[in-house]
């Protein structure tokens, strides 16, 4: 079978071959329009915008414009930016428009691609999103690209942190919105917490795409977006228990599955827990860790035990400006402002010594798949998508297309290279690099942590070798260290990052450089004179690193994941430029350690490996791959079990956030209320008058206590009950007509005490008060339900379907005190009387005046030290003898002053205000 396999690939090309050669039809009419478009003015070009919508509102489709579309951005883009897109970059625009993933090598234009499915998309009207994986590549794509959408009459707009709620709804109101994957979802889950819907920023999900795609959908897709409040502070119980995990020095106390990354306390372990929790006061004399009221000192000693044993600082976090702060461990970017939640990042903080911060509870939440899956129609595009191209296709339904390279891929990819020990490898490392600065050639090394980062730059310190170090610490100069990596003889350091979104250019980057020694020049013949040498200082050093053998990439360690690997050495060889990539591995790294280098190291003894040789061949390489599948397997099973769980929630979260828009849209919610009120009457009779129960075992007396304290009414149920022939429909029907006669009554009196639609008014506010107030306990206690729910499985029950019958019970419990609460609370709402008109009025006027006191005051205050600044300088007579004779302001005698402000400066000289020097009262 594998033969004939093979064989039909050659014939018919593989299922991406067949997809290219498809989409290359659609390349040859885009090309074929080319001379039409040159022919255009630019007046001509910018009015085919119009043209579009118009064809597009009389019925035709996307597709049917295509190609002309694409042709006019083409000849937009080289106008507006000087850059005509290939013909492999219209093959990666047909893909995104398609609602697909294109994988395109790094350096081949995935930003200008973009440009071309997002202004078709656009076309439409109902917005586009471009999502981006940090701030500074948002606002630079808005200022690059938005050349482009602007001389086409297109509007951009981007989404950045510090952003008002104003400012975001005119960012959404544009054709095309830039911003990060956090801001898109953060505001949709503000939108989703407020009151009215003009004060909602989005405007729906039209279309998206997102650059980076398999950074954002699938190594952030772990940690869901939360909104959290605060709770009550609990900063001494981290730091106790901080100090109990603290003297748990003995390696039996606890046991660690680093494959899991998972740490439990052993039986001994327990005891010891118990005893100094017990000697802190956290648990009573003869308490235990397994008593059902120690359920929060298990889980706070849970999370520390993590924090000290599973958490490195430098590694999975950083501590800056009295913070911890995460490292994301796939960028190696800080995540300003994201917190583990669960007091996980409580107890980091006490672990390191930092203000701790109080524990939030969670107000809204969204996984990152279930918010991208709200776009009609999604796109992607990265240099590394096709190893998760299965977890695409399950989880979000993308196709991912590989889009050949604008010229051959040359680059030299080495085999691994294993050594024993860390040592070697960094000897070798350090050798390799020294080895190559020799030669002029540019050399990027990446490493998987901060700490390992630092501690191959101190070698290269120690041996005095110029270099730069990119990782978190570093960030904001990210785009400067890049764009000198491709210098001659330029050695970067690059933590997990490696300039995603800035190219390294061989030679050096030339804007970088213009912009650099321009910036405080305005003349324009001098900047292009400037220009015209740096751009032949950089040709000459260019050609000398082509020489040398292009950008050599030195790995210091195998990834977890084998597209970070990808993604590392894909800043070498782009646009047919020549390179080089090795890694450098060591029996002792991670991956090595954890997946059984146990046996590697005594076979490598057994066969005379000597100190700082290395082994290296293709079935090594192979060995680590097949490592590295399997921790990518169980990562997307992680993913795919967070989203099974999601899943449930995310249909509830539908359905509340419709009803709220439903609510706020409504202008009379007059029938909703009552169809509520109806429902809590049918409950509350059901519960005390069951179905085919005698007349003599209904609890009369009860139901008419719970219709006094539920709908505020004092009915007399217990008397119709006595009558001859009635049953539970008629009273439910006799419970119907009182309420509704009784809340038109209340209605008609507050419309007349307060202005017409005051009752409706109090109706939206209410329901979504109460709504929200229902859906954040809810979330909580779906929180508390997940944490536990695993535990079913012991009884050889499913986790998750346990899981889904509890929480549709809890959700229809939601609905239910739901719709209690607010018949209850309108039940209870009532017209003021005379005396409490009477009263409020008087409250209202007093406030009045005190306010009017405080500005009539502030006011006086205001005009007198005014009239004291203004005020002439003292005459000032001289005797014969050249002394001071007169006065008419004496600092030294108060009575000379006259009126002096409270706040204007005290006469007397001092520098203090009056009221805080003679003025003071006493």
């Amino acid at each position: 079978m594998l033969g004939l396999d093979s064989l039909a690939k050659k014939v018919f090309g593989t299922a991406n071959d067949r997809k290219i050669r498809a989409s290359m039809r659609t390349v040859e009419a885009v090309n074929a329009l080319e001379p039409a478009m040159k022919a255009l003015t630019d007046a001509q070009l910018r009015a085919r915008t119009a043209e579009f919508r118009e064809r597009l509102a009389q019925g035709a489709t996307l597709d049917d414009i295509l190609p002309e579309v694409f042709a006019t951005v083409r000849e937009a883009a080289r106008r507006a930016l000087g850059l005509r897109p290939f013909d492999v970059q219209i093959v990666g625009a047909l893909v995104l428009h398609q609602g697909n993933i294109a994988e395109m090598k790094t350096g081949e234009g995935k930003t200008l691609v973009a440009t071309l499915p997002v202004y078709l998309n656009a076309l439409t009207g109902k917005g586009v999103h471009v999502v981006t994986v940090n701030d500074y590549l948002a606002r630079r794509d808005t200022e690059w690209m938005g050349k482009v959408y602007h001389f086409l009459g297109m509007t951009t707009g981007v989404i950045v942190p510090g952003l008002d709620d104003n400012g975001r709804r005119a960012a959404y109101a544009c054709d095309i919105t830039y911003g990060t994957n956090n801001e898109f979802g953060f505001d949709y889950l503000r939108d989703n917490m407020k009151y009215r819907l003009e004060d909602m920023v989005q405007r729906g999900h039209h279309y998206g795409i997102v650059d980076e795609v398999d950074s954002i959908l699938i190594d952030e897709a772990r940690t869901p977006l939360i909104i959290s409040g605060p709770i009550d502070d609990q900063s001494d119980l981290y730091v106790k228990i901080d100090e109990v995990i603290r003297e748990l020095d003995d390696p039996a106390y606890y046991e660690i599955d680093e494959k899991q990354r998972t740490v439990t306390l052993s039986d001994e372990g327990n005891e010891v827990v118990e005893q100094k929790l017990i000697e802190r006061g956290l648990l009573p004399e003869g308490g235990s860790l397994y008593d059902p009221t120690s359920i929060t000192q298990v889980h706070h000693v849970n999370q520390a035990l993590r924090a000290h044993r599973l958490f490195a600082r430098d590694k999975d976090y950083i501590v800056k400006s009295d913070k911890v702060i995460i490292i994301d461990e796939f960028t190696g970017r800080m995540m300003e402002g994201r917190r583990y939640s669960e007091g996980l990042h409580q107890a980091l903080e006490a672990k390191e010594g930092v203000t701790i911060q109080p524990e939030n509870v969670t107000l809204a939440s969204i996984t990152f798949q279930n918010y991208f899956r709200l776009y009609r129609k999604l796109a992607g595009m990265t240099g590394t998508a096709l190893t998760e191209a299965d977890e695409f296709m399950s989880i979000y339904g993308l196709d991912v297309v590989e889009v050949p390279t604008n010229m051959p891929l040359i680059r030299v990819d080495d085999h691994d290279q294993v050594f024993r020990t860390v040592e070697e490898k960094l000897g070798a490392i350090v050798e390799a690099i020294q080895d190559g600065r020799a030669r002029g050639q540019p050399i990027l090394v990446g490493t998987t942590s901060i700490e390992k980062s630092e501690q191959l730059a101190a070698r290269l310190k120690n041996l005095k070798v110029p270099h730069n170090v990119l990782n978190a610490r570093y960030h904001e100069q990210e785009a400067q260290i890049i764009a000198d990596a491709g210098v001659p003889g330029a050695v970067t350091i690059a933590t997990n990052m490696a300039g995603r979104g800035t190219d390294i250019q061989l030679g050096g980057n030339v804007e970088m450089r213009v912009l650099d020694e321009t910036k405080d020049i305005e003349d324009g013949e001098r900047i292009a004179g400037i220009r015209a040498r740096i751009e032949a200082e950089l040709a000459e050093a260019k050609r000398q690193v082509i020489e040398a053998g292009g950008l050599w990439v030195i790995g210091t360690e195998r990834h977890e994941s084998r597209r970070v690997d990808n993604q590392l050495r894909g800043r070498s060889g782009r646009q047919g430029d020549p390179g080089r990539s090795t890694f450098y591995l060591s029996l002792q790294d991670d991956l090595m350690r954890i997946f059984g280098s146990d046996r590697l190291d005594s076979m490598l003894q057994r066969l005379g490996l000597e100190q700082g040789e290395a082994i290296i061949h293709p079935w090594v390489n192979k060995a680590i791959e097949r490592a590295q599948g399997k921790v990518e397997a169980r990562n997307f099973d992680i993913r795919k079990n967070l989203l099974k769980f999601d899943d449930v929630m995310n249909d509830q979260r539908k359905a509340i956030f419709e009803q709220r828009r439903d609510i706020m849209a409504a202008e009379d919610l007059f029938e909703t209320v009552r169809d509520m009120r109806h429902a809590v009457i049918d409950e509350l009779v059901a519960r005390y008058i069951p179905k085919r129960a005698y007349a003599d075992q209904w609890e009369t007396g009860e139901l008419e206590e719970a219709v006094q304290a539920t709908l505020g009414l004092a009915l007399p149920v217990r008397a119709w009950a006595e009558e001859e022939g009635v049953d539970d429909e008629q009273i439910r029907e006799r419970l119907y007509e009182a309420t509704d006669t009784a809340y038109a009554e209340k209605e008609a009196a507050i419309d007349a005490q307060n202005g017409a639609g005051t009752i409706r008014r109090i109706e939206k506010s209410l329901l979504l008060q109460i709504l929200d107030q229902h859906w954040r306990e809810h979330l909580v206690r779906l929180d508390h339900l997940r944490s536990v729910i695993g535990f079913r499985g012991y009884a050889q029950r499913d986790p998750l379907n346990e899981y889904k019958s509890e929480a549709f019970a809890l959700f229809e419990g939601l609905l239910s005190q739901l719709r209690t609460d607010v018949t209850r609370q309108l039940g209870v709402l009532r017209p003021m009387t005379p005396e409490e008109i009477e009263e409020r009025q008087r409250l209202i006027a007093e406030a009045q005046a005190r306010m009017q006191a405080r500005a009539d005051a502030a006011m006086r205050e205001k005009v007198e030290a005014e009239a004291v600044a203004q005020r002439p300088a003292p005459a000032v007579a001289l005797g014969a003898g050249g002394g001071t004779a007169t006065a008419e302001l004496d600092a030294a005698n108060p009575e000379t002053w006259g009126k002096v402000g409270r706040n204007a400066p005290c006469p007397c000289g001092s520098g203090r205000k009056y009221k805080h020097c003679h003025g003071r009262l006493s």
